[in-house]
């Protein structure tokens, strides 16, 4: 009765056969594996680092030409035009007479020109 209980919980193992597999028999290659591998990597590439490295490029070249009197969003949402820029600081007007200064990586993203006085 128990080994019937048991029976459902663990599974027989049987011995392999000690002259090996017969003559003609496939066995698994090492060329299988590394060829999986390089698929892998190779997706890895179109669907990770590719496009990561292309977001990224484009960051940039949206952080290297800010200008003076850009509308733009940053990263938490606030919307405001450029008033200075520094090194690695911008200067955002929010409001009439209220400027905060932030990092260049924290602007999201460069609106078209007039977006701030349709959302007035």
């Amino acid at each position: 009765m128990i080994e019937q209980m048991l029976s459902l919980f663990v599974s027989n193992a049987y011995a392999v056969d000690p002259m090996g597999p017969p003559p003609g028999a496939q066995q698994g290659g090492g060329m299988s594996i590394l060829f999986m591998f390089g698929i892998f990597i190779v997706f890895m590439y179109f669907a990770v680092w590719r496009p990561q490295s292309k977001r990224a490029r484009e960051q940039q070249n949206l952080l290297s030409s800010l200008a003076k009197g850009d509308e733009v969003v940053t990263t938490g949402g606030m919307v405001g035009r450029i008033t200075k820029i520094a090194d690695q600081y911008v200067s955002i007007g929010v409001a009439e007479n209220v400027e905060i200064v932030l990092q260049k990586s924290a602007i999201a993203n460069v609106l078209p020109k007039g977006t701030l006085k349709t959302i007035e």
